[in-house]
């Protein structure tokens, strides 16, 4: 009978461990998914950062790269761990099962929470940015991102093309009789933006606020369901982790 359940223990442990190095090498798939969703944040889709008067879209970035980064790290930790079946080793690699689990549950918390708070921040901030800072020294970012977000989401002006009225630059002797910026122009031209009619330039209902709250919300939907649900997966590692933890004998040293 006792020979009996040693073999049901081994082959429990073996099934465990299989079972586990199948999860790691979707984990480190997994890793590499939240890691590049991230980068493709930062890279590619922060062009309109400056405009935020906060920093937890660009943090919510930040921390799926550090996550994706120790997902990577902790899934070849993983399959050492589980064929060594060092209990220490499992230990650890429970451990930083748990750590990631945290960082994505954070990062998908901060991206709901700000999806919730983006219209009041921009209705807020995005018009004193746009026209304080447009074509102001030091505030090159804000320039770039307002000129592309004009031209990209087809608008002018925070709420409407009159904002600009309130514009330090196009009260100024730079802006060269300009009424709006050049990229508020349906076909961009030098000093287009000189006549402020609607055959000329973007005159949208809800100007800019309402094209990039979309867009913001739509890319913290992403960030939002990537660090939740690979939290969810994270579940079933620590699981499978407690459940060969406990089948090890001691280790022999």
């Amino acid at each position: 009978m006792g020979e009996f359940n040693e073999k049901k223990a081994t082959y429990s442990t073996v099934c465990l461990k299989y079972l586990l190095f199948c999860y790691n090498c979707c984990f480190w798939l997994a890793g590499l998914a939240v890691m590049a969703v991230g980068v493709w944040t930062l890279a590619l889709k922060s062009d309109y950062i400056s405009l935020l008067a906060s920093g937890t879209y660009l943090a919510t970035a930040y921390i799926l790269v550090v996550a994706g980064v120790v997902v990577m790290v902790t899934g070849v930790l993983g399959c050492c761990a589980t064929f060594k079946e060092r209990r220490n080793l499992l230990r650890l690699y429970f451990m930083l099962l748990l750590l990631i689990f945290l960082l994505e549950v954070i990062a998908g918390i901060l991206a709901y929470v700000y999806y919730q708070q983006l219209n009041a921040e921009l209705k807020d901030s995005l018009k004193g940015t746009m026209t304080m800072q447009y074509r102001q020294a030091g505030h090159e970012g804000v320039t770039s991102a307002v000129d592309k977000l004009q031209q990209e989401f087809h608008c002018c002006g925070s709420n409407n093309s009159q904002d600009w009225r309130e514009s330090v630059w196009i009260r100024s002797g730079e802006a060269e009789g300009r009424v709006v910026p050049d990229s508020c122009c349906k076909t961009v031209v030098p000093n287009c933006g000189q006549r402020d009619h609607a055959s000329n330039i973007y005159k949208v209902e809800g100007g800019c606020i309402t094209k990039l709250e979309t867009f913001i919300q739509e890319h913290l939907k992403v960030i939002g369901a990537v660090g939740i649900g690979i939290a969810c997966v994270q579940v079933f590692g620590m699981f499978f982790t407690c459940c060969l933890y406990r089948s090890l004998k001691l280790e022999h040293y």
